[in-house]
């Protein structure tokens, strides 16, 4: 008894679900429309899975499926839409809404619906979405602290005027080791897209032979990953299945062929390992004045330029390549963005210190906990301070991080 699934079922007929009743691993609660399910669920019950009918009295199947996704504490929840009918606009909004499964009734045989849920079930209980959820900032407000805004100023007009002549010899360095301008811009984001200035460590034409790196030397990227879908792959549910049936509606992408369910599952994992940043270790593309320009962190000396600006801060989160922004840009993840852009801060510290070696997860964490700073009235000048000395030992190292 203790390992029952426990299934809840909206919807308006329970004729549907007699079969499924009866199976001996489940405990079906049927309430009729979606004002009964809230109640239910809102008196502390917590169901493995939620069976949704499309078409609701007091709501539809699509407004169910957001109240339970709006609510942590159900995010472990499975949840599957049914509908009379198949309706291809009604299956892409369902899936787009990151709906579990989809089925068209009447349901399937009960041992079918049961592996399936058992699976879905399984699933989110090994794959926590939580860190993922849609947690809205815009209500949250940063402002700019005067004294941050001051020190920022000060330390950067100083650090130009006393750094010139180190500046001027290491642009003519660059430019007699290779042909090309001394200086690097690129769109960054930090609270907003800016052009970012570094001096150029590179050689020429280094940005196009980013995409074939990633895919062999990204630091961040998991050795397991799957980069794409697989089509040649059999869909393990459909294996079990008798008379060429297939678990799902088949789709047709190009030449091939592979149902519903196996290829959303193949998508979500191939979104779960991608990895959101991408750092090249032993990066072939770097000079011999770029590799010292980068170990001593002088390439960086332009962002003074961006500081005085407004576009950064001395100390803030890394701004960040529009490319990998783009995948941080919702949930819990995006928190980073409250904090502004700069040249140094807590994850480049804790990452140095580290000899370059951060998991993209640790690195996502320490970029929020320093956003954290700017919540409320919770900044502290001497912490920025305390990162800036930080710094300072950790400026000349072995690797080009």
């Amino acid at each position: 008894m203790e390992n029952l699934l426990t299934i809840l079922y909206i919807g308006r007929s329970s004729d549907d679900i007699t079969e499924l009743r009866a199976h001996a691993d489940v405990s079906v609660i049927h309430k009729s429309n979606a004002l009964e399910a809230i109640n239910y669920l809102k008196s502390d019950n917590k169901p493995d899975a939620v069976l949704s009918e499309m078409y609701l009295s007091g709501g539809g199947g699509l407004e169910m499926h957001k109240w339970i996704r709006e609510r942590p504490e159900f995010d472990r929840v499975a949840f599957l839409l049914l509908s009379y009918e198949f309706k291809e606009e009604l299956f892409k909004t369902a899936f787009n809404s990151r709906i579990d499964d989809f089925f068209v009734l009447p349901l399937p045989p009960s041992e079918k619906i049961v592996g399936r849920i058992q699976f879905l079930v399984e699933f989110r209980n090994k794959y926590s979405l939580s860190t993922y959820i849609n947690t809205d900032f815009q209500d949250v407000r940063y402002i700019m602290p005067a004294s941050k805004r001051f020190f920022d100023l000060f330390v950067a007009i100083s650090a130009l005027i006393a750094l010139s002549p180190i500046l001027l010899l290491i642009v003519l360095a660059i430019r007699l080791e290779s042909k090309g301008k001394v200086y690097y811009i690129s769109k960054r984001v930090g609270r907003e897209p800016f052009d970012f200035y570094k001096l150029r460590s590179m050689r020429v034409g280094a940005d196009a032979e980013l995409n074939k790196l990633a895919k062999d030397k990204n630091q961040y990227a998991t050795a397991s990953q799957q980069s794409e879908i697989d089509f040649s792959r059999p869909c393990p549910v459909c294996a079990r299945l008798t008379d060429e049936k297939s678990c799902s509606p088949i789709l047709h992408i190009g030449p091939h062929k592979i149902c519903d369910y196996w290829y959303n599952t193949q998508k979500r994992e191939v979104a779960k390992t991608k990895s959101a940043f991408i750092k090249i270790s032993d990066d072939p593309r770097i000079t011999k004045v770029g590799k010292f320009i980068r170990n001593t962190s002088i390439d960086e000396l332009p962002q003074l330029i961006n500081v005085i600006k407004g576009d950064m801060s001395i100390v803030g989160n890394r701004p960040l390549p529009v490319y990998e922004a783009e995948l941080i840009t919702r949930g819990l993840l995006s928190k980073r963005f409250l904090a502004p852009a700069g040249i140094t801060g807590l994850w480049q510290v804790e990452l140095r210190g580290k000899g370059g070696v951060m998991s993209e997860e640790e690195r996502m964490r320490l970029d929020n906990e320093y956003a954290d700073h700017f919540i409320g009235n919770n900044y502290s000048f001497w912490y920025d301070l305390k990162l800036i000395l930080r710094t300072v030992p950790a400026l000349f190292q072995k690797d080009t991080v």
